[in-house]
Protein backbone atom coordinates (compact mmCIF):
# COMPACT_ATOMS: atom_id res chain seq x y z
CA UNK A 1 0.00 0.00 0.00
CA UNK A 2 1.33 3.45 -0.84
CA UNK A 3 0.55 6.92 0.41
CA UNK A 4 0.28 10.05 -1.68
CA UNK A 5 1.79 13.22 -0.25
CA UNK A 6 0.37 15.54 -2.89
CA UNK A 7 -1.29 18.78 -1.88
CA UNK A 8 -5.04 18.27 -1.97
CA UNK A 9 -7.64 21.02 -1.66
CA UNK A 10 -9.50 19.06 1.00
CA UNK A 11 -9.14 20.13 4.60
CA UNK A 12 -8.95 16.68 6.19
CA UNK A 13 -5.56 15.56 7.55
CA UNK A 14 -5.84 11.95 6.34
CA UNK A 15 -3.45 10.78 3.66
CA UNK A 16 -5.13 9.41 0.57
CA UNK A 17 -4.21 5.91 -0.53
CA UNK A 18 -2.92 5.10 -3.98
CA UNK A 19 -3.67 1.70 -5.39
CA UNK A 20 -0.46 0.79 -7.22
CA UNK A 21 1.01 -2.68 -7.32
CA UNK A 22 4.45 -3.05 -5.80
CA UNK A 23 6.40 -4.94 -8.48
CA UNK A 24 9.71 -5.14 -6.62
CA UNK A 25 9.00 -8.57 -5.02
CA UNK A 26 7.80 -9.86 -8.39
CA UNK A 27 11.02 -8.77 -10.08
CA UNK A 28 13.05 -10.37 -7.28
CA UNK A 29 11.28 -13.70 -7.80
CA UNK A 30 11.80 -13.55 -11.57
CA UNK A 31 15.52 -12.86 -11.14
CA UNK A 32 15.90 -15.79 -8.71
CA UNK A 33 14.12 -18.10 -11.18
CA UNK A 34 16.36 -16.87 -13.98
CA UNK A 35 19.46 -17.72 -11.94
CA UNK A 36 18.08 -21.18 -11.10
CA UNK A 37 17.44 -21.95 -14.78
CA UNK A 38 20.87 -20.65 -15.79
CA UNK A 39 22.52 -22.97 -13.26
CA UNK A 40 20.31 -25.99 -14.07
CA UNK A 41 20.62 -25.79 -17.88
CA UNK A 42 24.16 -27.21 -18.12
CA UNK A 43 23.16 -30.07 -15.81
CA UNK A 44 20.69 -31.43 -18.37
CA UNK A 45 23.40 -32.97 -20.55
CA UNK A 46 24.42 -36.63 -20.64
CA UNK A 47 26.94 -37.40 -17.95
CA UNK A 48 28.09 -40.99 -18.38
CA UNK A 49 31.83 -41.30 -17.87
CA UNK A 50 33.45 -42.86 -20.95
CA UNK A 51 36.90 -42.53 -22.48
CA UNK A 52 36.14 -41.26 -25.99
CA UNK A 53 38.77 -41.01 -28.70
CA UNK A 54 40.04 -37.59 -29.71
CA UNK A 55 39.81 -36.24 -33.24
CA UNK A 56 41.92 -33.42 -34.59
CA UNK A 57 40.32 -33.14 -38.04
CA UNK A 58 36.65 -32.96 -37.10
CA UNK A 59 35.06 -29.53 -37.20
CA UNK A 60 32.47 -28.52 -34.62
CA UNK A 61 28.92 -28.99 -35.89
CA UNK A 62 25.75 -27.57 -34.42
CA UNK A 63 23.70 -30.10 -32.46
CA UNK A 64 19.92 -30.07 -32.24
CA UNK A 65 18.19 -28.62 -29.18
CA UNK A 66 17.50 -32.03 -27.62
CA UNK A 67 19.99 -34.50 -29.09
CA UNK A 68 19.57 -38.25 -28.61
CA UNK A 69 22.75 -39.87 -27.33
CA UNK A 70 23.38 -43.62 -27.51
CA UNK A 71 26.40 -44.52 -25.41
CA UNK A 72 28.42 -47.74 -25.50
CA UNK A 73 30.57 -48.04 -22.37
CA UNK A 74 33.76 -50.06 -22.07
CA UNK A 75 31.86 -52.92 -20.39
CA UNK A 76 29.60 -52.99 -23.52
CA UNK A 77 26.61 -51.59 -21.60
CA UNK A 78 24.35 -49.48 -23.84
CA UNK A 79 22.55 -46.35 -22.66
CA UNK A 80 20.10 -43.95 -24.26
CA UNK A 81 20.84 -40.64 -22.60
CA UNK A 82 21.62 -41.85 -19.08
CA UNK A 83 19.19 -44.78 -19.04
CA UNK A 84 20.75 -48.18 -19.61
CA UNK A 85 18.93 -50.55 -21.98
CA UNK A 86 19.47 -54.08 -23.17
CA UNK A 87 20.89 -54.52 -26.64
CA UNK A 88 17.72 -56.32 -27.77
CA UNK A 89 15.53 -53.44 -26.52
CA UNK A 90 17.58 -50.63 -28.08
CA UNK A 91 15.35 -49.93 -31.10
CA UNK A 92 12.13 -50.38 -29.10
CA UNK A 93 13.39 -47.92 -26.45
CA UNK A 94 14.29 -45.36 -29.13
CA UNK A 95 10.85 -45.79 -30.74
CA UNK A 96 9.09 -45.25 -27.37
CA UNK A 97 10.83 -41.95 -26.61
CA UNK A 98 8.48 -38.93 -26.67
CA UNK A 99 10.74 -37.10 -29.12
CA UNK A 100 11.17 -40.18 -31.33
CA UNK A 101 11.69 -39.85 -35.05
CA UNK A 102 13.53 -41.99 -37.57
CA UNK A 103 14.92 -38.89 -39.33
CA UNK A 104 16.19 -37.29 -36.11
CA UNK A 105 19.98 -37.66 -35.71
CA UNK A 106 21.30 -40.09 -33.13
CA UNK A 107 24.72 -39.29 -31.68
CA UNK A 108 26.81 -42.37 -30.86
CA UNK A 109 29.27 -42.01 -28.00
CA UNK A 110 31.65 -44.97 -27.85
CA UNK A 111 34.31 -45.71 -25.26
CA UNK A 112 37.84 -46.10 -26.58
CA UNK A 113 38.02 -49.68 -25.25
CA UNK A 114 34.99 -50.98 -27.17
CA UNK A 115 35.99 -53.48 -29.87
CA UNK A 116 35.14 -52.44 -33.42
CA UNK A 117 32.95 -55.50 -33.93
CA UNK A 118 30.75 -54.62 -30.94
CA UNK A 119 30.40 -51.04 -32.15
CA UNK A 120 29.49 -52.28 -35.62
CA UNK A 121 26.87 -54.66 -34.14
CA UNK A 122 25.13 -51.70 -32.46
CA UNK A 123 25.22 -49.79 -35.76
CA UNK A 124 23.57 -52.77 -37.49
CA UNK A 125 20.87 -52.95 -34.79
CA UNK A 126 20.09 -49.25 -35.32
CA UNK A 127 20.08 -49.61 -39.11
CA UNK A 128 17.78 -52.63 -38.77
CA UNK A 129 15.38 -50.36 -36.86
CA UNK A 130 15.45 -47.90 -39.82
CA UNK A 131 17.56 -45.33 -37.97
CA UNK A 132 19.77 -43.99 -40.76
CA UNK A 133 20.83 -40.57 -39.45
CA UNK A 134 23.64 -41.80 -37.19
CA UNK A 135 26.54 -39.61 -36.12
CA UNK A 136 29.65 -40.75 -34.27
CA UNK A 137 30.85 -38.31 -31.64
CA UNK A 138 34.50 -37.77 -30.67
CA UNK A 139 36.28 -35.40 -28.35
CA UNK A 140 37.86 -32.41 -30.02
CA UNK A 141 41.62 -32.31 -29.77
CA UNK A 142 44.58 -30.26 -30.86
CA UNK A 143 47.13 -31.55 -33.37
CA UNK A 144 49.92 -31.30 -30.78
CA UNK A 145 47.98 -33.54 -28.39
CA UNK A 146 47.39 -36.09 -31.13
CA UNK A 147 51.13 -36.30 -31.82
CA UNK A 148 51.86 -36.79 -28.14
CA UNK A 149 49.21 -39.47 -27.88
CA UNK A 150 50.86 -41.69 -30.48
CA UNK A 151 52.55 -44.80 -29.17
CA UNK A 152 56.30 -44.46 -28.90
CA UNK A 153 58.42 -47.39 -30.08
CA UNK A 154 59.69 -49.60 -27.29
CA UNK A 155 63.32 -49.06 -26.43
CA UNK A 156 65.58 -52.05 -25.88
CA UNK A 157 66.01 -53.05 -22.26
CA UNK A 158 69.25 -51.94 -20.61
CA UNK A 159 71.47 -54.70 -19.27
Amino acid sequence: MAVSLSDNDSDDDDFSETHDINVTPFIDVILVLLIIFMVAAPLSTVDLPIDMPTSTTVTQQKKPDKPTFVTIKSDLAIAIGENFVKRADLVRSLDNRPDAGKEKPIFLRVDRGVPYGEFFDVLEILRGGNYRNLKVEALEGVAAQAGAAQVEPASPAKQ
